[in-house]
């Protein structure tokens, strides 16, 4: 005959079993564990779609052009017109070196050209002035060819870093030059031949006409100009101060082209194109976002320690994983922006780009870029 129970004991035994099976409901950890895993997947989803949709990276600097300023003769600076940190306009002379001796030089030069004239009698002043004006024309010319020179530099180092409009100014710039010198040299031909058929074959007045447009020149370069827009850095001179014929005197940060160089991871770049918006943040102006757009795209980096014909060395972060490849994306800035804010070289940036219009992929992209813009007051 079976057992039978106490009801006590019956009703004892069911109440234990009803508070465990509604501890057992009410118990949190599977649904937690649901939520964490559903999260952590939609943010590898978002990461895995984002990282090609809307790339984004913190790995990025303000770049732009640096000249040194030096001097093309050497002789001691008897006037500085500008301090640390001074804004400066193309053709604003920087610096006077000391023309008196080169002065003289002038004088002696066109003495000079003067016995050489006499020796044949001829005249000498349209001789004279037209040599004087093709030694101007030559210091132009070679003022246009050192800007060309830098011009095609920064286009070797760093292709798109120019735009169009300043290549196009400074290859105009040297062929008018260019076209000045013909036109000097051909009113000195004319001048040389009024001489008589004797005289521009005569040895004597071709060199002291060469010694003059090289006197000429000389004169001309002890007025240091900045060669273009910008701001004075490096300056530590005082007057007195000997300048030495090719010695840096300062350097000048150019205002003619600034630009974000963006590092981005190898896989960014899958969408990315010429042309794309960006959105971009600077530790300098906290809370605020501004837009640009990619002007070019970098094709090689340095991979080893030799670094053949100048390519960008990118310093990736190291990690137990291995860093992805990162290559330099150029972005514009907007103009309304440089003269906002005082850019500086070297600044650093945060950029998110945005290769098509998805709107969600964008739309996380922005709150992520306007939320780290807020975190530069903290930084």
């Amino acid at each position: 005959m079976a057992e039978e129970k106490d009801p006590i004991t019956v009703d004892k035994e069911f109440t234990e079993a009803e508070v465990q099976t509604k501890k057992e409901k009410k118990s949190p950890i599977k649904l937690i564990t649901r939520i964490v895993l559903i999260v952590s997947l939609l943010f590898f989803v978002w990461y895995i779609l984002s990282e090609r949709h809307t790339p984004y990276t913190d790995q990025a600097r303000i770049k732009g052009l640096v000249t040194p300023v030096t001097s093309r003769v050497s002789g001691n600076i008897i006037d500085i017109r500008i301090k640390l940190h001074s804004q400066v306009k193309a053709g604003d002379t920087l610096f006077l070196i000391d023309p008196s001796p080169f002065e003289i030089a002038v004088l002696k030069a066109e003495a000079n050209i003067d016995n050489a004239i006499q020796s044949v009698a001829a005249s000498s002043s349209s001789v004279k002035s037209a040599a004087g004006k093709l030694g101007v024309a030559k210091a132009q010319l070679e003022r246009a060819q050192r800007n060309w020179n830098r011009v095609e530099k920064v286009m070797r180092d760093n292709a798109g870093a120019l735009s169009e409009s300043d290549k196009d100014q400074s290859e105009t710039a040297l062929l008018q030059a260019t076209e000045q010198v013909a036109s000097s040299q051909a009113n000195l031909d004319r001048a040389k031949q009024s001489l008589g058929d004797s005289g521009p074959d005569n040895p004597k007045i071709r060199a002291a006409i060469q010694d003059l447009e090289k006197a000429q020149l000389d004169l001309a370069f002890t007025a240091i100009v900045a060669p273009t827009d910008g701001v004075i850095e490096s300056f530590d001179i005082d007057l007195g101060y000997f300048a030495s014929a090719g010695h840096p005197l300062t350097t000048l940060i150019s205002h003619s082209d600034v630009w974000i160089q963006a590092d981005m991871k190898e896989n960014n770049l899958s969408l990315l194109k010429v042309g794309d918006p960006v959105k971009y943040t600077f530790d300098i102006a906290p809370g605020e976002v501004y837009e640009g757009t990619v002007r070019s795209l970098g094709y090689g980096v340095t991979s080893d320690q030799t670094n053949k014909g100048g390519l960008p060395n990118i310093n990736s972060k190291n990690s137990w994983l291995r860093d992805p490849q990162r290559f330099p994306v150029i972005i514009s800035f907007d103009n309304e922006t440089i003269n906002k804010l005082p850019i500086r070289l070297g600044g650093q940036v945060d950029v998110v780009a945005y290769t098509g219009n998805n709107w969600i992929l964008n739309a996380i992209g922005s709150f992520r870029i306007k939320f780290n813009s807020w975190l530069s007051y903290a930084r």
